[in-house]
């Protein structure tokens, strides 16, 4: 049987917001046996760590970000938030209207089961994520969620999720995501993976992880941010030059990695590039959102995953320069989208 080990957040006590009380609760769902993965292979004793904050006893909302993302999406008093623009007190997605959870993916550098240091680790799908989710929601007695609010890997986890239970969950507003990978994107993070492969095999899988973000923050952006903020002349130092630009990827690249895992980095930059679901099978009502500068997710295959959704979808185009990253950058475009959603 599966067994829920639960810990209190914060002081364990709620806190107030508005005369209404704001709960936060998480814990560590705890799943015996094996759980028998999409790409083939297995794993065993499965951990799912979860956060469920917000007013007492409100409908819920899923809320799942990219890979870099955890559980705890909008801050307290002892958790920092990743998603603090868009969810929380007051917020878009309001957390004294609604309960938000977020749990740690499978494969990821959080808590729930992850790759662990020099051990081979089955290849995770995002139908596994969804059965992660599934499995959750479970065992903390949730019948349906209000929505599914998911953004890049997190807005393809919850196309899967809607694609295999449907009866799980009431409408999605997917974010910079579409029913499969775009092969440019898979192109770049291909080399990424290279790159990491490359320094794990030679003792500096941190420095890889470095160099394989700041790759990918290349990708994340648009060319029009970069050149608004890079256009000042190189500084020179002793065996050349420094662009600032560089500066900037790599002090972002080494922030990442000494947050983030090697192994968990490439297992589920991998899991984005297997993604891939049967937008026909999906009968859930979708807001997509596509951002016109995302190198990652064109506009087009957002697109055409609106016309494969036929009736079940609804689609919303913005610009933003800052590309893929608008799901963390654009709360006033995105704010009126998400109350249109929730409402």
């Amino acid at each position: 049987m599966t067994q829920l080990r639960e810990r209190a957040a914060d002081d364990g006590r709620p806190v107030p917001v508005d005369g209404d009380a704001i709960e936060v609760r998480e814990g560590i769902l705890e799943v015996p046996g094996a759980l028998e993965l999409y790409h083939g292979g297995r794993l065993e004793g499965v951990r799912i760590a979860w956060r469920l904050a917000g007013v007492n006893r409100g409908p819920v909302v899923a809320a799942l970000g990219g890979i870099s993302a955890h559980r705890c999406v909008f801050s307290s008093r002892a958790n920092r938030g990743w998603w603090d623009a868009l969810v929380g007190p007051g917020c878009a997605l309001d957390s004294s209207g609604f309960r938000i959870l977020g749990f740690d993916f499978l494969g990821g550098s959080g808590e729930s089961s992850s790759p662990a240091c020099g051990r081979p680790f089955p290849s995770v799908s995002t139908y596994d994520q969804a059965e992660a989710l599934l499995r959750l929601l479970n065992h903390l007695g949730i019948t349906s969620l209000r929505a599914i609010v998911g953004a890049s890997y997190g807005g393809m986890v919850a196309l899967a999720f809607a694609e295999r239970f449907a009866d799980r969950v009431n409408r999605l507003l997917v974010i910079g995501a579409a029913d499969r990978t775009h092969p440019m994107a898979t192109a770049w993070r291909s080399v990424q993976r290279r790159v990491l492969q490359f320094a794990v095999r030679h003792g500096e899988g941190t420095e890889g992880v470095a160099l394989a973000r700041a790759l990918a923050m290349a990708t994340y952006r648009s060319p029009e941010e970069f050149a608004a903020r890079f256009r000042a002349p190189p500084r020179r130092v002793d065996d050349g030059f420094v662009f600032p630009v560089e500066d900037y990827l790599f002090a972002r690249g080494a922030d990442y990695a000494a947050r983030y895992r090697p192994e968990s980095f490439a297992c589920l930059s991998e899991s984005i590039d297997l993604h891939a679901v049967a937008a026909d099978r999906i009968r859930v009502p979708t807001t997509l959102v596509a951002v016109h500068e995302d190198q990652l997710v064109p506009v087009g295959d957002v697109r055409a995953l609106c016309a494969r959704l036929e009736r079940y979808g609804r689609l919303v185009e913005i610009s933003s320069i800052f590309g893929h990253d608008a799901f963390l950058k654009e709360a006033v475009q995105l704010g009126p989208v998400f109350r249109s959603v929730l409402e």
